[in-house]
Protein backbone atom coordinates (compact mmCIF):
# COMPACT_ATOMS: atom_id res chain seq x y z
CA UNK A 1 0.00 0.00 0.00
CA UNK A 2 2.80 2.34 0.68
CA UNK A 3 4.33 1.77 -2.64
CA UNK A 4 0.85 3.54 -4.27
CA UNK A 5 1.54 6.58 -2.15
CA UNK A 6 4.50 7.57 -3.55
CA UNK A 7 5.07 10.46 -6.24
CA UNK A 8 8.15 10.19 -8.64
CA UNK A 9 9.20 13.64 -9.50
CA UNK A 10 10.13 14.94 -12.42
CA UNK A 11 12.96 15.96 -14.09
CA UNK A 12 11.74 19.05 -15.89
CA UNK A 13 10.27 20.30 -12.42
CA UNK A 14 14.00 19.67 -11.15
CA UNK A 15 15.86 21.31 -13.62
CA UNK A 16 12.92 24.47 -13.27
CA UNK A 17 13.76 24.72 -9.71
CA UNK A 18 17.22 24.72 -10.07
CA UNK A 19 17.44 27.43 -13.31
CA UNK A 20 15.19 29.48 -11.08
CA UNK A 21 17.93 30.20 -8.47
CA UNK A 22 19.92 32.62 -10.43
CA UNK A 23 21.90 30.54 -12.82
CA UNK A 24 20.85 31.92 -16.00
CA UNK A 25 22.95 34.85 -16.20
CA UNK A 26 25.92 32.95 -15.26
CA UNK A 27 24.26 30.80 -18.32
CA UNK A 28 24.21 33.26 -20.54
CA UNK A 29 27.62 34.89 -19.82
CA UNK A 30 29.37 31.92 -20.58
CA UNK A 31 27.74 31.57 -23.66
CA UNK A 32 28.56 35.36 -25.01
CA UNK A 33 31.80 34.53 -23.77
CA UNK A 34 31.56 31.17 -25.92
CA UNK A 35 29.73 32.89 -28.83
CA UNK A 36 32.60 35.49 -29.10
CA UNK A 37 35.92 32.99 -28.83
CA UNK A 38 33.82 30.87 -31.63
CA UNK A 39 33.71 34.45 -33.40
CA UNK A 40 36.79 35.20 -33.38
CA UNK A 41 38.49 31.34 -33.91
CA UNK A 42 36.37 31.87 -37.21
CA UNK A 43 38.03 34.94 -37.95
CA UNK A 44 41.41 33.37 -37.45
CA UNK A 45 40.38 31.13 -39.58
CA UNK A 46 39.30 33.51 -42.45
CA UNK A 47 42.74 35.02 -42.29
CA UNK A 48 44.86 31.94 -41.82
CA UNK A 49 43.41 30.67 -45.23
CA UNK A 50 42.15 33.58 -47.04
CA UNK A 51 46.37 35.10 -47.04
CA UNK A 52 47.97 31.68 -48.91
CA UNK A 53 44.68 32.20 -51.02
CA UNK A 54 45.06 35.46 -51.97
CA UNK A 55 49.16 34.93 -52.38
CA UNK A 56 48.72 31.77 -54.21
CA UNK A 57 46.20 33.73 -56.85
CA UNK A 58 48.23 36.04 -57.25
CA UNK A 59 51.37 34.58 -58.63
CA UNK A 60 48.57 32.71 -60.78
CA UNK A 61 47.94 36.29 -62.31
CA UNK A 62 51.61 37.67 -62.15
CA UNK A 63 53.00 33.54 -63.90
CA UNK A 64 50.13 33.73 -66.72
CA UNK A 65 50.90 29.92 -67.51
CA UNK A 66 52.74 30.96 -70.94
CA UNK A 67 55.83 28.58 -70.92
CA UNK A 68 53.29 25.60 -70.08
CA UNK A 69 51.91 23.96 -72.98
CA UNK A 70 49.50 20.62 -73.17
CA UNK A 71 48.44 20.93 -76.39
CA UNK A 72 51.91 19.45 -78.36
CA UNK A 73 52.79 16.31 -79.27
CA UNK A 74 55.71 15.30 -76.93
CA UNK A 75 53.95 15.74 -73.94
CA UNK A 76 52.86 12.69 -72.17
CA UNK A 77 48.74 12.20 -71.81
CA UNK A 78 49.25 12.38 -67.75
CA UNK A 79 50.05 16.42 -68.17
CA UNK A 80 46.88 18.50 -66.32
CA UNK A 81 45.64 21.14 -67.99
CA UNK A 82 46.62 24.43 -67.09
CA UNK A 83 43.07 25.50 -65.53
CA UNK A 84 43.54 21.83 -63.39
CA UNK A 85 46.57 22.74 -62.53
CA UNK A 86 46.40 26.44 -61.31
CA UNK A 87 42.68 25.31 -59.06
CA UNK A 88 44.68 22.75 -57.93
CA UNK A 89 47.39 24.78 -56.63
CA UNK A 90 44.34 27.04 -54.74
CA UNK A 91 42.98 24.03 -53.17
CA UNK A 92 46.83 23.18 -51.90
CA UNK A 93 47.04 26.95 -50.55
CA UNK A 94 43.78 26.47 -49.38
CA UNK A 95 44.81 22.96 -47.48
CA UNK A 96 47.78 24.37 -45.75
CA UNK A 97 46.16 27.35 -44.73
CA UNK A 98 43.70 25.37 -42.96
CA UNK A 99 46.20 22.85 -41.45
CA UNK A 100 48.42 25.53 -40.01
CA UNK A 101 45.83 27.41 -38.46
CA UNK A 102 44.93 23.81 -36.74
CA UNK A 103 48.44 23.55 -35.52
CA UNK A 104 48.58 27.65 -34.53
CA UNK A 105 45.29 26.99 -32.41
CA UNK A 106 46.90 24.53 -30.53
CA UNK A 107 49.88 26.92 -29.87
CA UNK A 108 52.28 24.90 -31.98
CA UNK A 109 54.29 27.60 -33.38
CA UNK A 110 54.87 28.88 -29.59
CA UNK A 111 56.27 25.24 -28.85
CA UNK A 112 57.87 24.29 -32.14
CA UNK A 113 59.29 27.35 -33.87
CA UNK A 114 60.53 25.51 -36.90
CA UNK A 115 56.99 24.16 -38.20
CA UNK A 116 56.09 28.08 -38.31
CA UNK A 117 59.65 28.69 -40.51
CA UNK A 118 58.81 25.39 -42.51
CA UNK A 119 55.67 26.46 -43.28
CA UNK A 120 56.87 29.74 -44.58
CA UNK A 121 59.44 28.45 -47.10
CA UNK A 122 57.03 25.87 -48.11
CA UNK A 123 54.16 29.11 -48.98
CA UNK A 124 57.60 30.95 -50.02
CA UNK A 125 59.08 28.37 -52.59
CA UNK A 126 55.26 27.73 -53.94
CA UNK A 127 55.09 31.07 -54.90
CA UNK A 128 58.50 31.61 -56.38
CA UNK A 129 58.13 27.97 -58.14
CA UNK A 130 55.07 29.42 -60.06
CA UNK A 131 56.75 33.02 -60.75
CA UNK A 132 59.92 31.13 -62.05
CA UNK A 133 58.33 28.60 -63.96
CA UNK A 134 54.95 30.38 -65.82
CA UNK A 135 56.63 33.81 -65.48
CA UNK A 136 59.84 33.32 -66.77
CA UNK A 137 59.70 29.87 -68.17
CA UNK A 138 62.76 28.34 -66.22
CA UNK A 139 62.54 25.04 -66.02
CA UNK A 140 65.65 23.86 -64.59
CA UNK A 141 65.35 26.43 -61.53
CA UNK A 142 61.42 25.73 -61.05
CA UNK A 143 62.81 22.22 -60.54
CA UNK A 144 64.81 23.61 -58.00
CA UNK A 145 62.43 25.26 -56.39
CA UNK A 146 59.45 22.56 -56.56
CA UNK A 147 62.01 20.64 -55.13
CA UNK A 148 62.66 22.82 -52.10
CA UNK A 149 59.04 23.20 -51.89
CA UNK A 150 58.37 19.33 -51.54
CA UNK A 151 61.13 18.76 -49.07
CA UNK A 152 59.71 21.80 -47.08
CA UNK A 153 56.42 19.87 -46.64
CA UNK A 154 57.65 16.81 -45.99
CA UNK A 155 59.68 19.01 -42.58
CA UNK A 156 55.76 20.53 -41.99
CA UNK A 157 54.27 17.43 -42.06
CA UNK A 158 56.57 15.79 -39.81
CA UNK A 159 56.19 18.90 -37.14
CA UNK A 160 52.58 19.63 -37.66
CA UNK A 161 52.39 16.03 -37.18
CA UNK A 162 53.65 16.11 -33.30
CA UNK A 163 51.64 19.33 -32.50
CA UNK A 164 48.17 17.75 -34.11
CA UNK A 165 47.80 14.59 -36.05
CA UNK A 166 44.99 15.91 -37.80
CA UNK A 167 47.13 18.77 -39.17
CA UNK A 168 49.59 16.42 -40.50
CA UNK A 169 46.80 14.98 -42.22
CA UNK A 170 45.05 17.51 -44.52
CA UNK A 171 48.80 18.05 -45.57
CA UNK A 172 48.45 14.73 -47.30
CA UNK A 173 47.04 15.90 -50.72
CA UNK A 174 49.33 18.65 -50.55
CA UNK A 175 52.63 16.66 -50.42
CA UNK A 176 50.96 14.02 -53.20
CA UNK A 177 50.39 17.32 -55.16
CA UNK A 178 53.41 18.50 -55.20
CA UNK A 179 55.42 15.21 -55.31
CA UNK A 180 52.89 14.87 -58.78
CA UNK A 181 54.48 18.76 -59.62
CA UNK A 182 57.78 17.51 -58.85
CA UNK A 183 57.34 15.28 -62.05
CA UNK A 184 55.26 17.38 -64.13
CA UNK A 185 58.35 19.63 -64.06
CA UNK A 186 61.11 17.21 -64.37
CA UNK A 187 59.08 16.54 -67.55
CA UNK A 188 59.47 20.05 -68.70
CA UNK A 189 63.11 20.23 -68.29
CA UNK A 190 63.35 17.54 -70.67
CA UNK A 191 61.03 18.81 -73.10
Amino acid sequence: MESQDLKHRSTTATATAIDSGGSSKKKSKRDNRRISMAKRGLRSLAVAISIPVSLTLLAIYLGSGEGYHTSSETVPFWFPPIWALYSTCVASSFLMGLSAWLVWAESGFHRRPTALYLYWAQLSLSLIWDLVLFGAGSSWAGLMFCAGMFGALVGCYKAFNEVNPIASEVLKPCLAWTAFLTLVNLRLVFL
